[in-house]
């Protein structure tokens, strides 16, 4: 058994804080929200200074804001912040002093072939992603223009940086709230107290509401250099999970792995993992570009390409009559 912690090596870009006492918050000499003064300080020092909007925070034509609300305009969900993730690698680059120590370390992440990044680059800007795409780059250049990084901002450069996000990126859940709920009802409390406490959270969670609405995580995209090589495997023997509520992943084991075995973690959910053979290829084929071959897929190639009755009914609306023959 065993548990690898990883230090971000890529940045989050957060969809939403929970602003709760569990939190400890500061703010930057320009009012921007961070969990902590060490978060502020870690982040000042390594993008956040050429990235800081100050007293342009609310300038609808600041590049950075124009770059933003591009991205909002063209990509639904926002909340992988793949554009500011690509943005604070590029800070992070001219603010460092060891300017080729952050190129290596990106050159690690897993890059694609040119037709795989459109592909790529395709599944998350949609179908007119070609003018989408040449609008993002003006603006991401406009904003952060970097000589020593004149290949990022040709047309191929800069869709590498939307495949290597969208090929490497992990996504990040945390809950501070959910975590102390989980201890106290782990707690061994005699029922009058255990009641007590039971109505205390009942009515923290609608005192919450009231302020910041239901949603309660923290949520955002990241770039781990270890994570990002673990392939995927429909029966994994590791996951990656954030029990700390930072930006710190843990990559744990799921059962014993011996020596020169692979690592692997699952690219699905587990509701995902437990449909057939044909659903799952389907999703990673559509997601992830490559046809699974773990022990699970090669186990069942001989069951036929049937889902069940909710997912035939679910794909069969949007099917069309080549998706049906691919199989």
């Amino acid at each position: 058994w065993f548990r690898v912690t990883c230090d971000i090596v890529g940045f989050i870009g957060l969809k939403r804080f929970a602003l709760t006492g569990f939190l400890k918050r500061s703010l930057c000499s320009l009012q921007v929200m961070y969990c902590s003064a060490e978060c502020r300080q870690a982040a000042w020092e390594q993008y956040h200074k050429l990235l800081c909007l100050g007293p342009s925070h609310h300038d609808p034509d600041h590049p950075l804001n124009k770059l933003q609300d591009a991205w909002r305009s063209v990509h639904y969900p926002p909340e992988t912040s793949s554009i500011m993730i690509m943005a604070r690698m590029v800070a992070s680059i001219k603010q460092a002093e060891d300017k080729g120590r952050w190129q290596r370390l990106f050159s690690q992440f897993c890059s694609r072939t040119a037709n795989e990044e459109e592909e790529i680059v395709h599944k998350l800007l949609g179908e007119k992603f070609q003018g989408q795409l040449g609008l993002l780059r003006n603006l991401f250049t406009t904003a952060l223009y970097e000589e020593s990084l004149s290949q990022w901002f040709t047309p191929d450069g800069f869709r590498s940086l939307f495949s290597l996000v969208g090929t490497n990126g992990q996504g990040i859940g945390t809950s501070s709230l959910s975590q102390w709920v989980h201890a106290c009802d782990a707690l061994e409390l005699p029922s009058q107290q255990r009641e007590q406490l039971d109505a205390f959270i009942d009515q923290l969670y609608k005192d919450i509401d009231k302020e910041t609405g239901d949603f309660l995580n923290c949520e955002g995209s990241g770039l781990f250099l270890l994570q990002s090589s673990c392939n995927h495997s429909c029966v994994p023997n590791a996951e990656a999970s954030f029990p700390d509520n930072n930006f710190l992943l843990h990559l744990a084991a799921l059962s014993d792995i011996s020596p020169g075995e692979e690592i692997c973690i699952s690219y699905l959910d587990v509701c995902q993992r437990d449909r057939s053979r044909h659903s799952r290829h389907k999703i990673l084929r559509e997601n992830y570009l490559f046809v699974c071959s773990c022990q699970k897929c090669m186990s069942q190639m001989d069951d036929a390409d049937l889902t069940s009755e909710d997912e035939e009914e679910v794909e069969g609306e949007g099917e069309t009559e080549d998706e049906m023959t691919d199989v």
